[in-house]
């Protein structure tokens, strides 16, 4: 635990200096609302200390690490379809993530990859959920909007016989697969250009560098088939108009 990092007056310190400066940037930057930067910076201090808590307790207890990942799983389908712009469609996105989720979820805690106990279960749902969650809403958002702006094309498509679900293949998955990108490019160039939180978190943890890393693979692969289960069904969803934005419904974070 030598390697922790510690709470005390320098990170507040340092903490705040980097959310001034974040919010200064955007909002000088002409990039955003420089205010969305502190909120989200106040937001994360908060939810962190009060999940802080909540684990401690959960950790104790198998059923209520279930019942916390079943919440973390929910609280992300919710946020994707808001960001999607289809908040009344959340059971369209909460399929799509459970289709990456729960293979990954399953296959590693089953073969006993990672320990079925509340300490390792945890910080690996919430991982695979996270990534799977961003990337749901990247290949709905593409999908949907390529849709929109090729228009024309798609009813070119049915005018030479294609199926309404095919021609919307044809137009919108090659954008939607680039949600993909992020995932990919992080495990390609994972120990060369960056090392991700599993592995820092492990090895702050007191763990060796050989388990560390053994556990960055596991959680980098497993994001990846993960996300790839989830941006296929997803892509799917939208082409047979199952997922679509609501009436009247703006994506969140969307330009206004």
């Amino acid at each position: 635990m030598n390697g922790a990092i510690g709470f005390g007056p320098a990170l507040i310190a340092v903490l705040v200096v980097l959310t001034l400066a974040g919010a200064a940037v955007v909002r000088f930057g002409q990039l955003g609302q420089g205010r969305a930067v502190l909120v989200a910076a106040v937001r994360a201090v908060a939810q962190l200390a009060l999940v802080s808590l909540v684990i401690t307790v959960i950790l104790r207890s198998d059923w209520l690490t279930g019942l916390f990942v079943l919440l973390m799983f929910s609280i992300a389908a919710a946020t994707s379809a808001s960001r999607i712009g289809a908040p009344r469609r959340v059971g369209w996105v909460a399929l799509a993530l459970a289709s990456g989720v729960v293979p990954v979820l399953g296959l590693v805690l089953g073969s006993g990859v990672v320990p079925a106990k509340p300490i390792s279960v945890v910080p690996v749902a919430g991982i695979v959920i996270g990534g799977s969650m961003t990337a749901t809403s990247q290949a709905a958002r593409r999908a949907l909007d390529e849709l929109k702006q090729r228009r024309g094309e798609y009813e070119a498509a049915l005018a030479l016989g294609f199926l309404p679900r095919h021609a919307a293949l044809e137009i919108c998955r090659p954008s939607a697969g680039h949600a993909l990108i992020p995932a990919l490019d992080q495990t390609r160039t994972v120990g060369l250009v960056t090392l991700p939180g599993a592995y820092v978190g492990v090895l702050l943890g007191g763990a060796s560098p050989l388990q560390a890393g053994t556990t960055q693979v596991l959680v980098l692969i497993g994001l990846l088939a993960a996300e790839s289960v989830a941006v296929l069904v997803t892509v799917q969803l939208v082409a047979a108009g199952a997922l679509r934005r609501d009436e009247h419904a703006q994506p969140s974070g969307a330009a206004r």
